[in-house]
């Protein structure tokens, strides 16, 4: 099957797509604006399957591939929503100790894709930790329109306490080198903004296209920053400016790009949104950005 890519759709059905995703507009409101572009034989419902994820198409590597050790992850966290789950992610044949990354999800939860993301990682010398805000509601479910209903639902001052909690308890864990990454995707990216604000410790952060915390909050952050932003993300890049004069007048580490004529989650390979060859340098960046700060 041929990927469709942005160029196959209108401007304006992208828009709505992404007003769809962050629970701007509701599902019947999203089919109804983009009815008028339901040509041959293509349907509104049509469109928004041929723009909803698939997963299957774009797994790199498979949960059972003999490289690495997955297990699922829980511990108590009282001051959180109760519980903490999460998948671990390891090379199968490591030896001594290795850097962690935390990788944390959009707003849908910890879905196919995002523990595709974390074996990835895996695979390039890490411990890898997907965190599921939504394992308080029985965990993703399955199907994103759901993920998404029960996300709202989340408190989401409980979900950064477990976040917190996750990142205190890796940077704990015995297999691990004492050096502790955070890598997060929309909601995830604003997620690892805001871990960077809140813990000291934290050896380096990720933010793919997430929301930007305020000054004095960006004033707080100690841990060297890695910042992905996409040209054509108006909610999110318009925001940037503000951010980055904040990050300069703490005097923050930090590396920031804008990857030109691409959309919000360009890196999702499993959306037409993705584009390959931002998603490949951004990744080589962040991988790079890894190695550098987590290595002995």
């Amino acid at each position: 099957m041929q990927r469709k890519t942005i160029q196959d759709f209108d401007s304006e059905v992208m828009q709505a797509y992404d007003e769809y995703t962050h629970g701007e507009i509701s599902r019947r409101d999203f089919l109804s604006r983009v009815a008028k572009f339901a040509v041959a034989g293509l349907t509104a419902e049509g469109l928004l399957a041929a723009l909803s994820p698939q997963f299957a198409l774009a797994e790199q590597v498979s949960p059972d591939d003999k490289r690495l050790q997955a297990a699922w992850l829980e511990f108590p966290f009282p001051q959180g929503n109760g519980t903490v789950k999460g998948y671990l992610v390891k090379p199968a044949n490591a030896t001594g100790r290795l850097p962690i990354v935390m990788v944390v999800h959009e707003n849908r939860g910890l879905n196919p894709h995002i523990q595709d993301i974390a074996r990835r990682i895996a695979l390039d010398g890490f411990i890898a930790f997907a965190p599921d805000a939504l394992a308080p509601l029985g965990g993703y479910p399955g199907d994103e329109d759901a993920a998404r209903a029960l996300f709202a639902k989340l408190d989401q001052e409980k979900t950064r306490e477990d976040f917190v909690a996750a990142a205190i308890a890796l940077k704990q864990l015995h297999e691990g080198n004492g050096k502790l990454g955070v890598v997060g995707f929309c909601y995830g990216g604003g997620i690892a903004n805001f871990l960077a604000t809140r813990l000291p410790e934290l050896d380096a952060a990720v933010a793919f296209y997430g929301a930007h915390p305020n000054a004095e909050a960006a004033a707080k952050i100690k841990a060297p920053l890695l910042v992905h932003l996409a040209e054509l993300d108006e909610r999110i890049t318009s925001g940037w400016p503000a951010y980055e004069q904040a990050l300069k007048a703490a005097g923050v580490n930090y590396q920031a790009y804008i990857y030109p004529g691409v959309q919000h989650a360009f890196n999702n390979d499993t959306t037409p949104r993705y584009d390959e060859a931002a998603a490949t340098l951004a990744w080589q960046r962040t991988m790079a950005f890894f190695n550098q700060y987590l290595r002995p």
